[in-house]
């Protein structure tokens, strides 16, 4: 129900329809409406709506006390061209990028945005980087890489160690209150900057290894975002109203969700909780404050925030007065979850929500597919969008999902500016180690499901292949709401084991006796119905060590990297498989 009582109307959504093409290794999927012209540059974007929409909010953040403070579009225009002229007076330019350490905030955006007004490449770091590493490594490692000319943190007390470790001189930090000062200045006029200007330099997790610097031209974020229009025509009726905490540092957050709200003239409510025990209800608190209509989270954000709606119906028709679209990405949600969340949403009154994902990288800024469709279950990542073209090539058993369009990257950045290529195959399309299905083989329309990452999946002894992105979901989901996150091993052995990564709610409302029974009895359930070799599970063990985001075991996000948690804990591994395991391993068969 909206906020007049009204039933909603139906949502205008772009029909999937999907042309094919048969390649040597597997087939090619585009959609059949064109990609709509581009805006040439992203400032563009605001320009438009400072004129249009002068008075509307397009920031808002929670002020000193339980209010927001807004900011318009026409201040913010001229917040960022004055900002604009400070960062170039400190030596900001094409080659000598701005980074940002802190959390999203209003300031954050209009420092990133003044970046992308003088041709200066915006460089948002993850503040874990910063505030959760020991090492800084991972922070050394991108500021020798950039070699930016500015750095910005919201308080400088909270990040003077990083600050300390960076060694800056005292002009090439800017905070908070140097944004206030230079932002009531005079403005610069914009750079001499088009479609193939960086605008923004956005870092992988390097959970393989370092992270990778990944150029984001203003014509990828332009592109990615008619694109985006093109699905969701009901965004041209009702500007999208977000309350969102995805940090801008990845592409879910800083370009798809960002500059969603920027194209389409919307609001965006910076929010300052997260998945994580004691800020969840802070985000359920302020959805239910604004009542947005999109409400975007990771997999492990909906699980968390479903426990609480359960158990507050004031909370619950707050969060679903004015909803129309729960969007999920990063991971696939569980279908307990989403059954759980329409249940809530239909005993408060509203009874179309509508329940979608979408599929990229940050190599393809980052959408490439979209659900806009109904989809009955959940892991469907929907067909290409208009402009970008999917191909599903075969690598020895599995399906790689390859990307081509104006959305992929042109490489990565490299200090002093230069790009370093991506690389591409035969045919010009992005690899992106992503595996995927056709949902319906003689319907592709039906959408793209996802099949995991071909390098976590491995073989059996007995040489069948294992989809560990399956596994791990089924697990999850049988064992809700017990487990955070489940790792699967068994590579070149008889069977699977699992490592458990239990849910903090439940450890905090279990006594650790009565979580193992419960456990247990989760465990033999989700084998009665997966008794086959590929995805049974034969042992498993719970985690008592945290993931380590300095070891590359999990990003700020929550995404869970498989092989290296198997690599980092070898000895756990060792003790599944064990020819005689320790009391702490569940043994669910014999062997």
């Amino acid at each position: 129900m909206s906020d007049t009582g009204a039933p909603h109307p139906p949502l205008a959504l772009l029909d999937p329809v999907v042309l094919t093409e048969a390649t040597k290794d597997g087939m090619i999927l585009r959609a059949a409406a064109p990609l709509p012209p581009p805006t040439p540059v992203i400032g563009d974007w605001l320009g438009r709506w400072a004129e249009a929409r002068p008075e509307q909010a397009f920031l808002a953040e929670r002020g000193p006390g339980d209010g927001w403070r807004k900011l318009s579009f026409i201040e913010a225009r001229d917040k960022v061209a004055a900002l604009a002229r400070a960062l170039a007076e400190r030596g900001a330019g094409p080659t000598r990028p701005v980074m940002l350490l802190s959390d999203n905030s209003v300031g954050h955006a209009l420092v990133a945005l003044a970046a992308l007004h003088i041709g200066a490449p915006a460089v948002p770091v993850s503040p874990a980087y910063s505030l959760m590493s020991n090492t800084f490594r991972r922070l050394r490692h991108v500021h020798q890489l950039t070699r930016p000319a500015v750095v910005y943190v919201e308080e400088r007390p909270r990040f003077a160690g990083a600050l300390e470790v960076l060694g800056l001189a005292a002009e090439e930090v800017m905070d908070a209150a140097d944004v206030q000062a230079e932002a009531k200045g005079a403005g610069a006029p914009r750079a001499d900057i088009g479609p193939d200007t960086v605008a923004k330099i956005l870092f992988t997790s390097g959970s393989t290894g370092e992270p990778k610097g990944v150029v984001n031209t203003h014509r990828m974020l332009t592109a990615n975002q008619e694109s985006l229009a093109a699905c969701w025509p009901f965004l041209a009726a009702e500007p999208p109203v977000v309350v969102d905490w995805l940090p801008w540092s990845h592409t879910f957050g800083g370009n798809h969700n960002f500059n969603l709200v920027l194209r389409n003239g919307g609001t965006l409510y910076v929010d300052r909780g997260r998945p994580a025990p004691g800020l969840v209800h802070t985000t359920l608190h302020n959805l239910a404050d604004v009542g947005p209509n999109i409400w975007f989270n990771v997999p492990r954000g909906f699980d968390m925030a479903v426990d609480e709606l359960e158990h507050d119906p004031q909370l619950a028709a707050g969060v679903f007065r004015n909803l129309r679209v729960i969007f999920y990405a990063a991971a696939a949600l569980a279908a307990s979850t989403r059954a759980r969340l329409e249940a809530v949403a239909r005993s408060v009154g509203n009874h179309d929500v509508f329940f979608t994902s979408a599929w990229g990288s940050t190599e393809t800024s980052p959408l490439a597919t979209s659900a806009h469709f109904t989809t009955p279950t959940t892991g469907v990542l929907g067909v290409p969008v208009p402009g970008v073209a999917l191909k599903l090539a075969r690598v020895n058993d599995r399906l790689e999902l390859r990307v081509k369009g104006p959305n992929v990257t042109p490489g990565y950045w490299t200090a002093g500016g230069a790009v370093t290529p991506v690389a591409l195959d035969e045919d010009g399309f992005l690899p992106t180690g992503d595996a995927g299905t056709l949902v319906d083989e003689a319907n592709p329309a039906a959408g793209v499901r996802f099949a995991g990452r071909i390098s976590e999946n491995f073989k059996l002894s007995s040489g069948t292949w294992v989809n560990v992105g399956a596994v791990r979901l089924a697990l999850v989901d049988k064992c809700a709401p017990l487990l955070a996150d489940a790792v699967i091993a068994g590579h070149d052995r008889e069977g699977l084991a699992a490592l458990l990564i239990v849910a903090p709610a439940a450890a905090a409302q279990h006594a650790e006796e009565e979580l193992r029974l419960e456990l247990h009895q989760a465990l033999m359930a989700y084998n009665r119905f997966h008794p086959g070799s590929s995805e049974h599970i034969r042992r498993a063990l719970v985690l008592t060590e945290p993931l380590s985001l300095d070891e590359g075991e999990t990003t700020d996000k929550g995404y869970t990297n498989q092989r290296r948690v198997l690599e980092r804990r070898a000895d756990e591994v060792a003790r599944l498989f064990a020819e005689d395991p320790d009391p702490e391993v569940f043994v669910l068969d014999a062997e």
